[in-house]
């Protein structure tokens, strides 16, 4: 996978976590995963078509999705509702918007799809994908996982 698929998507998250959020982000070394989506997370999936196809997956233990979210509407969460994966949706949507951006002012016309939310309260699954190039991320509310199965369409 190359760099110039995934590192818009990284300085998207940058961006947006810093101007929405206050907050700064680092990454940890890149990993290939199969097991996208781990207990107690919160994963969005968003699907890009277009010169790059494939999935973007952003996955947020519960404790940080609910720290975002109070962050967001400064209001305690206490639990995954429907008003909090929205907001997380959104979130991962106002992202990959910005990536998608990045991209084309290198020449990667794509677009996104609306984002998919999945919560696993148990075990870990994987989803119909090869495996995956994975980010590990952190914040001082928590960490947050990049898996990209995407690629160039010729």
């Amino acid at each position: 996978m190359k760099a110039e698929f995934v590192n818009p998507f990284f300085q998207a998250l940058k961006d947006v976590f810093k101007l929405m959020l206050d907050l700064e982000i680092t990454k940890s070394s890149l990993a290939a995963k199969k097991d996208l989506i781990s207990e107690n997370e919160v994963t969005v999936a968003i699907k890009l078509t277009g010169d790059i196809s494939g999935s973007v997956l952003f996955s947020f233990p519960e404790s940080t999705t609910l720290e975002i979210v109070k962050i967001m509407s400064g209001m305690e969460m206490h639990k995954l509702d429907s008003f909090v994966t929205s907001a997380l949706g959104e979130v991962s949507n106002i992202i990959s918007g910005n990536a998608v951006t990045y991209l084309s002012q290198a020449n990667y016309h794509c677009d996104i799809l609306p984002p998919q939310i999945v919560i696993r309260e148990n075990n870990s699954t994987a989803l119909d994908t090869e495996q995956t190039l994975t980010i590990p991320l952190h914040t001082s509310i928590g960490g947050i996982r990049l898996n990209f199965a995407i690629g160039e369409n010729k």
